[in-house]
């Protein structure tokens, strides 16, 4: 009789053990459509970027390319390795919120969006990207409040560039 149980239980594990993991959704669509195309407006204004490290460039333009061809788990991987070197890059973080939001895991987009907002310039495309982010992960969690006033903090974002003296 206990033979018979251990054998049960070691082809029941088996069966789990061959199944294979359920897939991740992928929805680009938030991300193009509601995060990156609508912050472009902003691109004519003020802008602020950081020193960027060569390996933080090159790593960053692999993950580019391995979202392009829908590997978001790659992307995912080779801006972690970025995030290392420059830990405090505000457009290395949004980038990882915005993969987050294309994996569907709305939670870390808001948050690496946040994280990005509190060390990044707070003007321009990037403050748009980042309270876009978090709008978006707000309303597919069902925070409906939290999305209506991360919208309204969008309009904050653009500052128009000094004329020239």
């Amino acid at each position: 009789m206990q033979r018979i149980v251990v054998v049960t239980v070691v082809i029941l594990l088996a069966a789990c053990a061959g199944q294979p993991p359920a897939p991740v959704e992928q929805r680009e669509e938030p991300v193009e459509e509601r995060v990156r195309a609508p912050s472009q407006d902003e691109e004519r204004g003020l802008q602020v970027y950081p020193l960027r490290n060569p390996a933080v460039t090159e790593l960053t333009e692999s993950a580019r390319e391995a979202e392009r061809a829908g590997d978001l788990d790659r992307a995912t991987v080779l801006v972690e390795r970025a995030l290392r070197i420059q830990s405090r890059d505000p457009e290395l973080i949004q980038y990882m919120a915005e993969l987050q939001l294309a994996k569907g895991d709305w939670e870390q987009a808001e948050n690496y969006a946040a994280r990005s907002f509190d060390v990044g310039p707070r003007v321009g495309e990037l403050c748009s990207r980042n309270w876009r982010t978090i709008q978006v992960a707000r309303e597919e969690q069902g925070k409906t409040e939290g999305a209506r006033r991360a919208g309204e903090r969008i309009a904050g974002c653009p500052v128009e560039v000094p004329e020239r003296f």
